[in-house]
């Protein structure tokens, strides 16, 4: 290994996952590149031990322990949460502490220019993923972090894969028409598909610890101080699988969909995108004079304020800096509750949306649609093939565009 080729620390949570970490450690055993470390933190609250529904998990964990104390074929760090007595407290419990609590480990151990992974358990990836890491970063070295690429791969289970191809397609049509509209906040939220230098872990004090969506906060919090990669050639493969382990993400939303309930996870009508797209084409002029935008009710009723931007006017030095505190303020948390706000006024269903916002904006993907289509019904080979056409939809904005960044406002 050169000595200028950076050290790998691969950050992995794990919580009842005895029976996937085996695959995990397979694809991390077969990487080309070879400088990294694994850190493991294995954990569950201390109070599951005495509570009779949660005893499998603390089974689970112990039979990890023992996996990865007999393992050896490469470097590894293993953190136990888990066994009586090291439990975590309630307070700490929940995916978010348990991946702070695997990244301050190597925070603590790492140099600056080191680089992080955040993967997860169920997660598998090509013998070149690691390497890619290291070429991207080398390649784009002002990156603050890395937002991968990914895709679910399909199972036995023809329920379990329509919910799948559903969540997908919700998400890559959420992302597209973000990047449609120059959003600095297109990216794709997976705690397993994340990578960054430790100097940026270590520029935006960490992950924070909530319960669920600590990738969403984290990969905004760090958006805001940077510009944030969203092309790699290598893809991550989560597992397609049911969940209760996190209050919100994949799992929790394959469950919801399994059952045909999918109210939180809505077709957002594209003219509310487009909406959010006016209303930050209106910062320059908010430099000068407050203007109604689109986005101005909403904003202040989610803020209790009455006048937005004059605060930030005040603060801001100049025209370009003002801009940047617009979009640090009416950030991804603020779009999504934004579109979740509006699309209380949509009549139509779902398909409907979505064939109308292809006609309008996506000509070739209308092309391969359904005119009676239907996410209950419309098979599964027809969902597939919109979810690929979705995924180079979006891999084209990528590598087009290749950062979000607030810095180039």
């Amino acid at each position: 290994m050169p000595p200028e080729s950076p050290h790998l620390w691969v950050a992995l949570p794990a919580l009842g996952e005895s029976e996937l970490i085996p695959r995990l450690f397979k694809c991390i055993s077969e990487q080309t590149y070879l400088n990294f470390t694994v850190v493991v933190c294995v954990n569950q609250p201390e109070n599951w031990q005495q509570n009779h529904v949660k005893q499998y998990y603390c089974a689970d964990n112990a039979k990890t322990l023992q996996f990865l104390n007999d393992f050896s074929a490469f470097k590894l760090v293993v953190m136990d949460f888990s066994s009586i007595g090291k439990g975590l407290s309630d307070k700490q419990s929940g995916v978010g502490w348990a991946r702070k609590l695997v990244m301050d480990e190597i925070n603590q151990r790492a140099k600056d220019d080191d680089l992080m992974i955040s993967i997860d358990a169920d997660t598998t990836f090509s013998e070149s993923y690691f390497d890619s890491i290291v070429k991207i970063f080398k390649r784009y070295p002002e990156s603050i972090a890395l937002s991968v690429p990914y895709y679910h791969p399909l199972t036995d289970n023809p329920d379990l894969n329509r919910a799948m191809l559903r969540y997908e397609i919700y998400m890559r049509y959420y992302a597209i028409n973000l990047w449609r509209i120059d959003s600095p906040y297109a990216y794709t939220a997976l705690g397993s598909a994340i990578a960054l230098p430790v100097k940026s872990y270590r520029k935006v004090s960490g992950i924070s610890p909530v319960k669920s969506g600590e990738d969403f906060y984290f990969l905004q919090k760090l958006v805001k101080s940077g510009k944030l990669l969203c092309y790699n050639p290598e893809k991550v493969y989560p597992a397609t699988r049911l969940s209760d382990r996190v209050g919100f993400g994949t799992g929790p939303a394959l469950i919801k969909g399994i059952k045909g309930e999918w109210d939180s996870y809505p077709i957002y009508h594209p003219s509310f995108f487009n909406e959010i797209e006016t209303g930050c084409k209106m910062f320059p002029m908010l430099f000068q004079n407050n203007e109604v935008t689109p986005m101005t009710a909403f904003l202040e009723d989610i803020f209790k304020e009455k006048d937005i931007w004059n605060p930030l006017r005040k603060n801001a030095g100049s025209q370009k800096q003002f801009i940047r505190s617009c979009y640090q303020k009416v950030d991804g948390l603020r779009v999504l509750q934004f579109l979740k706000s509006r699309q209380k006024s949509v009549e139509i269903s779902d398909e409907e949306v979505f064939l109308e916002w292809a006609s309008l904006y996506e000509n070739g993907l209308k092309e391969i649609c359904p005119t009676d289509l239907s996410f209950t019904d419309t098979s599964i080979e027809k969902l597939n093939e919109i979810r690929n056409t979705l995924v180079d939809i979006e891999g084209a904005y990528q590598k087009q565009y290749l950062f979000l960044d607030i810095t180039k406002i």
